[in-house]
């Protein structure tokens, strides 16, 4: 690090996962960190996935549609 605050962006996919760029903390329902592997990971909102929390596409197949809020 340079001594800059790094941020964290969190994306929504249309139809498909939030894409989480950054040091983000990622923990589960007990409050355990959940490993990260990269910098840029995949969290499924479609609860299809075969390996949770991490999107596998499983929202491609399903049919999951995120709405626009427009509704």
């Amino acid at each position: 690090m340079t001594g800059r605050d790094v941020e964290v962006q969190v994306t929504a996919c249309p139809d498909g996962p939030l894409l989480v760029r950054g040091p983000a903390r990622i923990v589960d329902a007990d409050g355990r960190e959940i490993e990260k592997h990269r910098s840029t990971v995949a969290l499924c909102r479609c609860g299809g996935t075969a390996i949770p929390p991490w999107c596998d596409g499983t929202h491609k197949v399903n049919g999951y549609r995120s709405g626009d809020g427009a509704d």
